[in-house]
């Protein structure tokens, strides 16, 4: 081994040693205990979860010390979760394992979808970005092609391997499920959910004009490209059960955006067997169309996402979109929902209404608040207060992300929690 990989897996082995020290801690089985409850609809109290992954100062690239790109990258998602459970005082839940996913093989959809940085007066990248949407007219749908999705076991088992040997008798690794966003970018990814994503990627093919203006003028158009993304989404989710590449996701990875999957009636983490898609949740939304009428969108959209919805044991609906406007339809056509993600867009006290205690009130505060350079901290309590008063005894979580920049002050996180708490008298 040479100079460069010893002192690599001297610095992961010393980060797996921290891991597991939070991993211990008595407090992550009553954590754990409390979300389950939350999702079991029998809340002890509300759950807080803070992303800190986006946050641009949580974890800066000037920090790692790796050179290997894989172990960098690992390196990377091991300080954060150390780091995270070490100063943000939220209801985070370290695990006593690694997840790494499975290495997908996902072949291209037959265009050539490039993303596109927007850029500053200064010409830098900024947060922004755009695509060149391929499909410029509904003939050219005829382009797409039906995706033969694979798994690379031994790129998978190979990186396995890796990680074993670096840190495997402190920190143990486990596989299963795969990354979707970073799988379709090309990168690598360690963690796993079943995200839908069909006007997600619809969007990317056609533009925001194709997908309200073909609505009018090519109606069926758009319901082709409906059913092209959702027997593409059924193939990939039906590749991983008869693979026997799905694992329990009832625990901290992402059942929804950012969400934990803690619940007792879905097999936790370490079930022995294969786990059928029925037996772990699937996350349904569609941001891209809030522009729709609700009578659109039942016509155009919520079909094509209950028929995938039904595939799985729980559903977890909605990112940033609001719904309020549509819940109703949704509610009905998804009879396994179980969880709705709650945006500063929507109407709040609305929402909570119609969720009551039957679901769980997914809460995402508006990050704008405690962003930038000048965080309204008076505006983010007042975010806080409303959601005690209207969410009152329902199942409420609170999972606070999309904070990318917090003027290099990562101890506001860590704030935000504590003024929480105290809104909600934890």
């Amino acid at each position: 081994m040479n100079t460069e990989a010893a002192a690599d897996r001297e610095i992961l082995r010393s980060l797996a040693r921290r891991w597991m020290e939070h991993a211990r801690d008595p407090v992550m089985g009553t954590r754990k205990r409390m979300w389950q409850a939350v999702h079991d609809l029998a809340p002890e109290r509300p759950m807080i979860l803070v992303e800190t992954g986006s946050v641009d100062c949580f974890v800066e690239a000037k920090e790692l010390r790796c050179v290997d790109p894989l172990l960098r990258a690992v390196e990377r998602n091991m300080l954060e979760t150390v780091r995270h459970a070490d100063e943000v005082g939220d209801d985070i839940v370290v695990e006593p394992w690694f997840r790494l996913g499975w290495q997908m093989v996902l072949p291209s959809f037959g265009v050539d979808v490039e993303t596109k940085p927007g850029l500053r007066g200064d010409n830098t990248a900024s947060l922004g970005y755009t695509f060149n949407f391929p499909i410029k007219t509904p003939k050219d749908i005829s382009i797409l092609k039906r995706r033969q999705v694979g798994v690379d076991r031994p790129k998978t088992e190979a990186y396995r391997g890796i990680l074993e040997d670096c840190f495997g008798d402190i920190l143990p690794v486990r596989v299963g499920n795969y990354d979707p966003f970073l799988a379709d970018s090309g990168d690598e990814g360690f963690c796993g959910n079943f995200f839908f994503g069909l006007t997600w990627q619809i969007y990317r093919f056609i533009g925001n004009d194709g997908l309200l203006y073909w609505l009018y003028d090519s109606p069926e158009t758009i319901h082709e490209l409906m059913r092209y993304m959702r027997d593409d989404r059924l193939a990939l989710f039906g590749f991983l059960e008869r693979e026997g590449l799905i694992v329990s996701n009832s625990d901290t990875q992402m059942a929804g955006p950012r969400a934990y999957g803690y619940v007792s009636s879905l097999p936790g983490p370490g079930q022995e067997g294969p786990i059928l898609l029925k037996q772990v949740w699937g996350w349904a939304e569609s941001q891209e169309t809030i522009n729709i009428s609700p009578e659109m969108y039942k016509e155009f959209v919520l079909p094509y996402l209950a028929e995938l919805s039904a595939k799985f044991g729980l559903i977890y609906y909605g990112c940033c979109e609001p719904v309020h406007d549509r819940l109703d339809l949704i509610m009905e056509a998804i009879p396994n929902l179980r969880s709705v993600s709650v945006s500063g867009w929507s109407d709040l006290g609305k929402v909570a209404e119609m969720l009551g205690k039957r679901y769980v009130y997914s809460r995402k505060p508006t990050p704008a608040l405690i962003s930038g350079s000048n965080p309204l901290w008076e505006l983010a309590r007042e975010d806080m207060v409303k959601t005690q008063r209207v969410t009152k005894d329902g199942c409420l979580e609170i999972l606070l992300r999309d904070l990318y920049t917090v003027g290099g002050e990562r101890g506001r996180l860590a704030e935000w929690v504590k003024m929480t708490k105290a809104v909600f008298g934890i």
